[in-house]
């Protein structure tokens, strides 16, 4: 098979380290992949959000499977585009249409989506600028800390938690009257702050069966005890110490099941990944939200424990067959760590020369802001490098992160030193 895989970061990496192992791959493309991607397949110089270059390069290249790592081109409706053209039509896109892509395009979208389907998540009400003072009066109805949360994609800065009442009601203007997030706070959802602990699940569907793989729990915050300011994702760990047989049930059946019923009964075709962004509250699992796609940094340890053939999982969506192929998850547990330029998440500076030294065998580097000039690797954005490392429960997987780490540098490399404490404290 020929497959092009849309995309830069950590995510494209892992996909690309994934699809390049499986025997049915014929020719792995990445665009616009980076320095690492570069050793897996042949990186390509387009843009994924120009539809019109992606689908000339699929056309001349015979590509017979895209894969898209982004949310962005799925919202904006690349899988429509191809499917609405007999010349392009034949090209599997793994990602939903527009239609299935709202999910995560629209947060009143899905709160409604949720509560149509019985899906347990928190309270809300949305609210847009013509709605503002019913909105201040509906926060003054709810108990602190306040969550005000853009409707539309804001590139992961658009969720607010505040703890005071005045705040939020200024910040609900903000971003109604004021434009705070641009078209994405046109409308706002206001939600019921819930108190517990994170972990993302991961399914993917042909919108008729699915196939659940490894849960990951990711680490947002750029300060360690997570805190200071939030960031694409600072590391990750699987498997999740707390999402047991009987707490995997609760999300299958509450919302797994709920969730690829209720796109079949609303009309909504859906192929591809679907991530369920979910928070344990006293034994129970409630959806935070959904996403059209794989998790970044998540991505970079769930597929490290997948064994089975992932591209003969997209060739089951192909073929709509996904029901009778097998996945098999390695036992074996995985940390991984980001290493972020300095200053990131706010202003950082690209171009330093990253210099690798020897890795832990049970390692394994996913580039997320790198590219390669005249020989050199040199930062090119803020979440530089992911270290993927293997081990026989989270503490020695992360250890091995840590041991791999000590031979990278780059200037003003940062890194949070306690990834997976938390539920390593708990397990003991």
């Amino acid at each position: 098979m020929i497959v092009l895989v849309l995309g830069s970061g950590g995510r494209e990496h892992a996909l690309a380290w994934k699809i390049s192992q499986s025997s049915l791959l014929n020719k792995l493309y990445i665009a616009p992949g980076n320095a690492g991607t570069s050793d897996l397949g042949e990186n390509v110089a387009i843009n994924p959000a120009h539809f019109d270059k992606v689908a000339d390069f699929a056309i001349k290249n015979k590509v017979e499977i895209i894969v898209v790592g982004p949310e962005g081109p799925l919202v904006n409706g690349i899988h429509d585009y191809f499917a609405k053209d007999t010349s392009l039509s034949s090209i599997t896109i793994i990602g939903p249409k527009k239609e299935g892509a709202i999910l995560e395009g629209s947060k009143d979208f899905s709160k409604k989506f949720m509560l149509k389907n019985n899906i347990p998540t928190a309270k809300y009400k949305s609210f847009d600028s013509t709605t503002i003072k019913e909105g201040e009066l509906y926060l003054e109805t709810m108990k602190p800390p306040y969550v005000l949360k853009a409707d539309g994609l804001a590139g992961g800065k658009g969720v607010l938690i505040l703890n005071a009442l005045k705040e939020a009601k200024t910040e609900l203007r903000q971003m109604l009257s004021n434009k705070k997030f641009g078209d994405a706070s046109n409308k706002v959802v206001v939600e019921e702050f819930l108190d517990g602990v994170e972990v993302s699940v991961f399914i993917i569907t042909d919108g008729m069966s699915y196939k659940i793989l490894p849960e990951a729990k990711d680490y947002k915050r750029i300060g360690e005890g997570d805190t200071g300011l939030n960031t694409g994702g600072m590391g990750a760990i699987s498997p999740v110490p707390f999402a047991n047989r009987e707490f995997m049930d609760k999300v299958e059946n509450q919302i797994i099941i709920p969730t690829v019923k209720g796109l079949r009964k609303e009309n909504i075709e859906y192929s591809g990944f679907i991530f369920f962004g979910l928070i344990l509250v006293k034994g129970d699992p409630y959806v935070i939200e959904y996403n059209c796609r794989l998790g970044d940094p998540e991505t970079e340890v769930i597929l490290p424990r997948l064994k089975s053939d992932l591209l003969d999982l997209f060739d089951g969506i192909a073929t709509d067959t996904l029901s009778e192929r097998d996945v098999e998850i390695d036992p074996k547990s995985a940390g991984t760590v980001m290493l972020v330029s300095g200053g990131y998440p706010e202003k950082y500076k690209t171009g330093e020369k990253i210099q690798i030294g020897e890795l832990h065998e049970r390692s394994v580097l996913f580039h997320a802001g790198t590219k390669q000039e005249n020989g050199e690797i040199l930062t090119a954005g803020g979440r530089v490098i992911s270290v993927t490392s293997f081990g026989k429960d989270i503490e020695s997987s992360v250890k091995n992160s840590y041991t791999t780490i000590s031979n990278i540098h780059f200037n003003k490399m940062n890194y949070r030193k306690d990834i997976g404490k938390d539920v390593i404290k708990k397990v003991k």
